[in-house]
């Protein structure tokens, strides 16, 4: 499925704020060699850090805001969707995005919508992961990429990195030693994946 100019996959990324993994799967793409490209940044809030980032990358960015659909989550998703359409996007990466999908927009992209969730899933779906895990008394916590399905973070694992839960951890720290896990993992597995598409 690779673009038949660039003999890269379109993606594009959908952040809800300061979109650091965004920016490390925009960076791999930039490698030589990369199986990918991410030619779009997607928030549906104006304000999103992360846009600013993708901007100063070279990369197209694009908002839509949930507010003025209200409580018709398929109509926004609807716009999202054409915009992804718009930029000929291939597949498509969460990456703090923080928004509950419908059926719509998971079925429209079903095998190739990815998702990072800081947890060792299926342990901790949700939010609070760190402090959940360091309450449960775990050896480890880690994050996961998995592809998207109706569930909350639910779907095939595609892999996992693990990091040891010290012992005078908060969540904070067991947080900040994750998301430079996550920033290792994101681009590795989407590479990967890519990498399997036709």
């Amino acid at each position: 499925m690779p673009d038949s100019r660039t003999g890269r996959t379109r993606v594009a990324v959908l952040i809800s704020g300061a979109g650091s993994n965004m920016a490390a799967l925009i960076d791999a793409g930039l490698q030589d060699g990369a199986p990918f490209e991410v030619v779009l940044a997607l928030s549906n809030k104006a304000d999103a850090g992360g846009l600013a980032v993708a901007r100063a990358k070279g990369v197209a960015t694009a908002v839509v805001a949930h507010a003025p659909f209200g409580a018709d989550r398929t109509a926004h998703e609807q716009a999202i969707q054409k915009v992804l359409e718009t930029h000929g996007v291939q597949v498509v990466a969460l990456a703090g995005y923080m928004r509950l999908l419908t059926p719509f927009l998971v079925g429209r992209w079903a095998g190739r919508m990815l998702n990072i969730h800081p947890s060792l899933l299926p342990k901790y779906p949700g939010l609070d992961t760190h402090a959940r895990a360091i309450a449960a008394g775990d050896a480890e916590a880690g994050c996961s990429v998995h592809l998207v399905a109706e569930g909350l973070d639910d779907g095939p694992l595609l892999g996992q990195g693990a990091v040891p839960v010290l012992a005078d951890d908060t969540p904070a720290s067991l947080a900040q030693r994750v998301l430079a896990s996550e920033h290792a993992l994101y681009p590795r597995v989407l590479a990967d994946f890519c990498r399997t598409l036709d």
